[in-house]
């Protein structure tokens, strides 16, 4: 053999190249997040599968797999592959994946199984609990979700979204002063937040802190200045503040932003309203009924406008939209038996009557009981407690019940709200019935009035200054106590009977000798009544005590807000509705202080003539 040929054999000897070693099971994960960055959702997946071939157990690359799955809407798959990387390693990513997989398909449970366990391994991990918040949230459990929230700011107060959260659920539970403080931690973190201004906006106006709400609205609408939301806002803020040609400005801006927006619409026909211009109110609420014929609240508001003006037959009918207004008299049963409006035959039949609003409506409506029982038919009243006695007496009144919440009712075949009852008899402003229907009052009774009161050589008055704080309009229709005190100045005796005071009101009627507080032995309406038949005239704000003593044909001289109530109708100082009444109304400064001037001046004189001093 040649040199030649045994260099050749000993070439053809030689090993060829080494194959490459096997990529791992980490760096085909590490391509496969590349990938799945860049939205190449299959080569993600192939890289996992490889990485899996490699290491069946890879936990990284059975999770990525999960988030895959996850992506392209496979839940279930989903599910399964984040379960097998937990088994192989309990990362807080891991089960937090799982967590948020299992409630996107409605696992409410089982995802807080998930939360509760990353939990107990990292439980100083604020975004877990926030998480755990967003499935008790889920679930309808709003106090739980608060205390999760609540404990991932403990953790972290700057975690932002566990701050709004926290900010909505207690607005939601109306504990505003602390939403105001979770909103502010949103600020805090994203100062130019519009929607966290919008909330914290909306908080203060519950609290009633008029200014901070229209800084943070007009704060909102330099941020957002083509939002009508916004606008609409600034424009609620100047109402507040009763400032309401300019809240007309901001509720114009709105609707040019967005034309129709009922929202604003039903704002600025509020504002209007205020300023006592009804009939472009009305205009905006029949623009409302135009887009919307089903608004139950454009309706409401177009009613009371209606009645307002004198016109009873429209008003009365379009009030009826009061009951598709979801937080309207929630007490009154939703009967199965039909509602009588005065079209049917009633003769022979027992028809239900129940309050549906307030003691003052009651008191005013009752006139028409003996209306109903004149028809041939057996009335049964249910009214609140305070009211029983005096209404049992009334008329036609077969029964009278107090309302509780599980009060068993007789049978009957049909039944009327009080406050529907001016629409059954097609009252008009010429038709209103009289107002004396109260039976005659225990003489027993107003004899020990007679005799407390002691002598009677001066003029007596009582005294009502404040409604139900929790009435919508209680802030425009009520005053302190202290805005009364120069009535004292006339000669004469007064009688407090204001039945719920309000704590600077209570401490100043302590102090104040002049005023006689009788109101611990006012233990109902009847026993109210039984006072008022020994006074001589009665003073009041427009509440029940209003109705009852006008009722009774008491002098009865009520101060009224620049926009009263609908039942006083406009620019009147009497009523058609109680002959005793003087209606004494504020002027567009809408203070009460000038109202109580002229009524002092009236009492003085009322006072000088009425009853002479005794020689």
């Amino acid at each position: 053999m040649g040199r030649s040929d045994r260099n050749k054999g000993a070439d053809s000897a030689k090993p060829g190249p080494k194959a490459p070693p096997p990529v791992s099971a980490g760096v085909l994960y590490e391509a496969g997040l590349q990938h799945l960055g860049s939205g190449r959702l299959l080569d993600a997946q192939m890289c996992c599968e490889q990485a899996l071939a490699t290491d069946p157990n890879h936990a990284d690359s059975l999770a990525l797999m999960g988030i895959i799955a996850l992506q392209t809407g496979q839940h279930d798959h989903a599910v399964a592959w984040f379960s097998r990387a937990i088994r192989q390693n309990p990362k807080i990513d891991y089960l937090t994946s799982l967590g948020f997989t299992l409630k996107q398909m409605g696992r409410l449970d089982d995802a807080l199984a998930v939360f509760d366990k990353a939990i107990q391994l990292k439980p100083d991990d604020a975004e877990l609990w926030k998480h755990m918040g967003g499935v008790l949230l889920a679930q309808n459990r709003g106090a739980d979700a608060l205390l999760s929230y609540q404990h991932a700011l403990k953790i972290n107060p700057a975690h932002r979204e566990a701050a709004w959260q926290c900010g909505l659920l207690l607005q939601e539970g109306q504990r505003d002063e602390e939403a105001v403080h979770a909103f502010t931690l949103c600020l805090a973190q994203q100062p130019t937040d519009v929607p966290s201004l919008q909330m914290r906006a909306r908080s203060f106006r519950r609290l009633r802190r008029y200014d901070d709400c229209l800084a943070d609205c007009q704060r909102a609408r330099t941020l957002a200045p083509d939002d009508p939301l916004t606008c609409n806002n600034l424009g609620d803020a100047f109402v507040c503040l009763r400032r309401y040609e300019e809240a007309l400005v901001w509720f114009d801006r709105a609707l040019a932003l967005r034309p129709g927006f009922v929202d604003v619409l039903l704002n600025r026909g509020f504002a209007l309203l205020q300023l006592l211009r009804f009939e472009e109110a009305a205009t905006v609420y029949r623009d409302i009924l135009a887009r919307e014929p089903d608004n139950a609240k454009a309706a409401w508001q177009l009613a009371h406008v209606e009645l307002q003006c004198g016109n009873y037959q429209a008003g009365w009918a379009r009030r009826e939209a009061r009951w598709a207004m979801p937080d309207f008299s929630p007490d009154y049963p939703r009967f199965s038996q039909p509602k009588w409006l005065g079209r049917e035959d009633i003769a022979g039949r027992t028809i239900l009557i129940e309050e549906d609003e307030g003691f003052g409506d009651n008191i005013q409506f009752a006139r028409y009981l003996p209306m109903v029982a004149a028809r041939s038919a057996k009335v049964i009243l249910v009214v609140r407690e305070p009211l029983r006695q005096l209404m049992a007496g009334v008329e036609g009144v077969s029964q009278c019940l107090a309302f509780t919440p599980d009060l068993q009712r007789p049978a009957f075949d049909m039944h009327c709200p009080i406050m529907s009852l001016p629409l059954a008899f097609g009252t008009t402003l010429e038709t209103i019935p009289p107002a004396g229907y109260l039976p005659p009052l225990p003489a027993d009774r107003v004899a020990a009035w007679e005799q407390r009161l002691g002598s009677h050589d001066r003029l007596r008055v009582g005294l009502v200054w404040s409604g139900n704080p929790h009435q919508a309009n209680d802030s425009n229709r009520s005053m302190p106590l202290s805005t009364l005190l120069p009535l004292l100045e006339v000669e004469a005796d007064f009688i407090s009977l204001q039945k719920e005071l309000r704590p600077a009101d209570k401490a100043l009627l302590a102090q104040e000798r002049k005023i006689r507080d009788v109101t611990a032995d006012l233990t109902d309406f009847a026993e109210t009544a039984a006072l008022m038949t020994c006074l001589d005239v009665v003073v009041t704000v427009c509440t029940s005590a209003a109705h009852l003593a006008a009722t009774l044909g008491r002098p009865t001289w009520i101060m009224l807000p620049y926009l009263a109530d609908w039942r006083w109708l406009r620019d009147r100082e009497d009523s058609p509705w109680y002959p005793s009444a003087r209606l004494f109304r504020q002027d567009a400064g809408r203070r009460f202080e000038p109202v109580v001037a002229r009524v002092r001046g009236e009492l003085a004189a009322k006072a000088a003539t009425l009853i002479q001093p005794r020689v």
